[in-house]
């Protein structure tokens, strides 16, 4: 929607994670370091952990787009409760063997069977796990009895996983003790600092065309890593609706004012609300009760709040379907459907 009003060639600051963005931070050049070291030794356990949306999984995104100049044979595994055999499948069927119906033995047999072809091809195979907090203490030890798969006392395949911040606090605990033993490194990726948050969102305009239209104030930019902590996927969460403002209300600079007005949406919005002391029960939980009078109070801000969101996105939605309507009539004028080629 925004991107011909500001010239963009793509949407700087969608959620899906894509190698094309990648920012080298401090932190994640420092985490992409020991990925490379990892897989230099071409054994062990590589554990990266981090909050939610700091850029894990595009940092295994960016990762995977420079295996090209590595002989590998890689793997991504989204950890979820797996129990121990179903994790055997999930890593069989992250690297396109069959799994269906097999028993653990058989499992196994094609797993080792598949890594010893590949290391005689003179390949290494990397399984790379997301969301590694969600593992099991079985299913930890069935990933750990993989890397026993050895040839030539050299392992033949490589982990690496990757986590938030509690996996952290799980590898300390006692059962993790054989795992700990094969962890070759770590590291934890923190938030974006002031200046690589500004430097994280040029980088993302640049990327798609950006030639300093919209522009932003030093203060906008303070604003944003305020509210956002520095952590990425709240940035393009943030600047996504910052643009959409600003095309709405056609604006080619940002500044704290702005910044501050979308912020003031964001947080009116359920996904950003706290709606603790808001509830339908008194204090002695008695059925039927009325609200206490700050919760009436709170409630009644809340409901003022949607309602000024609610008049805020009208005017958004007018705009689209004005586009729409126009785009159809220049499609009837020219007798050409509205979803052909030649209406773009």
């Amino acid at each position: 929607m925004y991107e011909d009003y500001y010239r963009f060639s793509a949407k700087p600051f969608q959620l899906n994670p894509d190698p094309r963005f990648f920012y080298g931070s401090k932190g994640h050049k420092r985490a992409m370091a020991y990925l490379d070291y990892g897989l230099s030794l071409g054994e062990g356990f590589i554990v990266i952990t981090g909050e939610v949306g700091a850029g894990k999984t595009t940092l295994v995104r960016n990762l995977f787009r420079q295996l090209e100049t590595h002989n590998l044979v890689a793997a991504q595994l989204v950890s979820t409760q797996l129990d121990a055999e179903d994790t055997l499948r999930s890593v069989a069927a992250s690297f396109g063997l069959e799994h269906e119906g097999l028993t653990k033995s058989a499992l196994l047999k094609n797993l080792e069977d598949f890594l010893t072809a590949a290391t005689r091809q003179g390949k290494r195979a990397l399984l790379v796990v997301d969301e590694a907090q969600n593992l099991t203490p079985r299913a930890v030890e069935e990933l750990r009895m993989l890397s026993n798969f050895q040839n030539n006392e050299r392992s033949l395949i490589q982990t690496f996983l990757l986590g938030q911040p509690e996996f952290r606090g799980i590898l300390q605990s006692p059962d993790m003790q054989q795992l700990r033993q094969r962890v070759v490194a770590s590291y934890h990726l923190g938030p974006l600092d002031a200046d690589e948050t500004r430097g994280y969102i040029e980088h993302r305009l640049r990327t798609v065309g950006w030639q300093g239209m919209p522009g932003f104030d030093d203060e906008a930019f303070a604003a944003l890593h305020r509210f956002t902590g520095g952590i990425p996927r709240r940035l393009n969460t943030t600047c996504d609706r910052l643009l959409l403002f600003g095309f709405l209300e056609e604006k080619t600079h940002f500044g704290e004012a702005e910044v501050n007005e979308v912020i003031a949406d964001l947080k009116n919005e359920i996904a950003h609300q706290d709606f603790h002391g808001v509830t339908g029960v008194n204090n002695h939980g008695a059925a039927g009760s009325v609200l206490q009078n700050e919760d009436t109070v709170r409630l009644a801000q809340r409901l003022d709040q949607v309602e000024r969101s609610v008049n805020r996105i009208l005017p958004i939605v007018r705009k689209i379907l004005y586009t729409v309507s126009e785009r159809h009539a220049a499609a009837d004028e020219d007798g050409v459907p509205p979803d052909s080629d030649a209406t773009h």
